[in-house]
């Protein structure tokens, strides 16, 4: 599915959760052909991200719907700025607030850690990666709001590369038969899928250097430290890409940039990222 097929799932759901049989409130109150106009006010700094969510769940619930956008995805936003401007049926305004706002307050948080760890890695080789440490069912957005923010997108989930991860090999019965078994298969079944493996130690940076790059493609260096990682990059002679992983954060990911290492992933740029304040404000008629 496209990036638009799946945010239609997504809103789908997301209003058979909010109106279920109804928006009573709203039905109750407001004539069903009556038009209004709603601004979206920022009320917090940070970097701006959910604003083409918006404009297509405004479009998606009524495609007449007027939207004006006044920033774009990535912008910095200011306290006191405003983002939007949307004119609907007030019935599809108020339907869609808290969806658009649940959204891009969430984005926005994201995006702006996203950027704080990104502006680290300014003048190096090194990557930022986020992970599938998401929230079920909104991974479309929260990577998207990496992305918004200057990071790169990892696998979206199980089905798009195969991750041999350290449950797997030991599940598996070893380092080099978890490989091949997922070599083999991917042959077998072919599939055009990479294969990326964890490695605990030098010694299993080894091992996997000596399965050779047809078989893998990227090596993680899992809770390795910065010396431990420019202990290890020699042997990958830069036949395989290279992503360090655990423990990496804001006080330290520069220390793992200055390696050399082609990636580093953060699982905290989604999990520990907090929502920014938003609000969606009619503008009267008066």
């Amino acid at each position: 599915m496209s990036f638009t097929q799946k945010l239609h799932h997504l809103i789908d759901e997301a209003w058979k959760e909010d109106i279920g049989s109804g928006d009573h409130s709203t039905l109750s109150s407001i004539p069903a052909g009556a038009t209004g106009k709603a601004v979206l006010k920022i009320k917090q700094d940070g970097v701006l991200a959910g604003m083409e969510v918006a404009r297509e769940i405004f479009a998606y619930k009524e495609p007449g719907a007027v939207f004006k956008a006044y920033k774009a995805d990535g912008d910095a936003m200011v306290y006191g700025e405003v983002a939007f401007e949307v004119e609907a049926h007030i019935h599809t305004i108020l339907q869609c607030e808290r969806l658009v706002l649940n959204c891009m307050q969430r984005m926005s948080g994201i995006a702006t850690l996203t950027r704080q760890y990104t502006s680290k890695l300014e003048g190096y080789h090194t990557r930022l990666l986020d992970t599938r440490k998401t929230t079920p069912n909104f991974r479309l957005l929260e990577k998207e709001a990496v992305r918004i923010g200057g990071g790169v997108n990892h696998r979206f989930g199980l089905y798009d590369m195969i991750m041999l991860k350290d449950n797997h090999v030991d599940y598996a019965g070893g380092l080099e038969k978890a490989i091949d078994a997922a070599y083999q298969y991917l042959q077998v079944n072919k599939l055009p899928l990479k294969i990326e493996v964890e490695t605990r130690n030098l010694d299993e940076v080894k091992r996997v250097v000596a399965m050779g790059e047809e078989k893998v493609f990227r090596i993680m260096l899992d809770n390795f430290t910065p010396e431990q990682i420019t202990e290890a990059l020699p042997y990958t002679k830069g036949r395989f890409e290279t992503e360090a992983s655990g423990g990496i954060n804001l006080d330290n990911i520069e220390a793992y940039a200055q390696t050399g290492v082609d990636y580093v992933s953060v699982g905290a740029l989604i999990h520990q990222a907090k929502s920014l304040d938003l609000s969606l404000k009619a503008v009267s008629n008066k």
